[in-house]
């Protein structure tokens, strides 16, 4: 038995008094014990992003990657067990490519969220499987809508649309800053700038691991195509991120 969830938490089919699924608890908190992940719907499109926390010295930069491709239309941005997180996006492939098959067209966002939560949720509901200890974020571009989405599933198999959302050990902090943002007025390419500012302000240099940012984009100025963003670009965001953070500690310091 266990001290922390009196022999409830010994298997994903078996609730608490609380109605809780402990399994499903602990698979959200490896989450929490990983990298930041942000998505932002911008009047033009939608922007991912992933702080890649980089756990040696030795690693080859931009390896390992959190932002995938799924369609030419359609992209996911991953963060908790690596291992997990690449069952999933494997799953959103199989899925989409399934779906071409049978019907000769692209996948909707809409549509392959929802296959993408019935097979995380598929997890929580046998005694001899465990909860995905991942979450991702789902960006496209619908063909018969005309719009960009932005899709959320957590390791529970629950799946939510935003306008902005967070995942990872800097989801509050971010979301709060998000709120702060006009995100709907903005384009990603200002957008871009944002979120690389929240991404260092919440990475603390003296406790954390080093990081780098990966991005990818769904809009206007990709075709609506998703896209990972250029190396460049994502310097110059942090470049001005950082700018900016020092002169509002130059403002608070006065």
């Amino acid at each position: 038995m266990s001290s922390t969830g009196a022999g409830y938490d010994l298997s994903a089919t078996t609730f608490s008094p609380d109605g809780k699924i402990f399994q499903v608890e602990y698979a959200t908190k490896a989450v929490e014990n990983s990298g930041t992940a942000i998505g932002i719907k911008c009047k033009d499109g939608i922007l991912l992003a992933v702080e890649k926390l980089l756990l040696s010295k030795l690693l080859v930069p931009g390896t390992n990657k959190r932002v995938h491709h799924v369609t030419p239309r359609i992209g996911v941005a991953v963060t908790g067990l690596t291992a997990d997180t690449r069952q999933i996006v494997n799953r959103a492939r199989d899925e989409a490519a399934n779906y071409k098959e049978s019907y000769g067209d692209y996948i909707s966002p809409k549509l392959l969220t929802e296959r993408v939560s019935n097979y995380v949720h598929y997890f929580t509901m046998h005694g001899s499987l465990r909860p995905f200890g991942a979450s991702t974020l789902i960006a496209g571009y619908d063909d018969e809508t005309k719009e960009a989405q932005l899709h959320m599933v957590e390791p529970s198999g629950v799946s939510y649309r935003y306008f902005g959302c967070a995942v990872g050990k800097g989801r509050q902090g971010a979301k709060t800053e998000i709120e702060k943002l006009k995100v709907m007025e903005m384009t990603c390419r200002v957008a871009m700038k944002h979120v690389a500012k929240i991404l260092h302000v919440l990475h603390d240099e003296a406790k954390d691991k080093p990081f780098e940012i990966e991005m990818s984009w769904v809009c206007e100025e990709s075709g609506f195509k998703h896209a990972m963003i250029d190396t460049q670009l994502i310097k110059d965001a942090e470049k001005w991120a950082k700018e900016s953070i020092e002169a509002d500690e130059m403002d608070d310091d006065e």
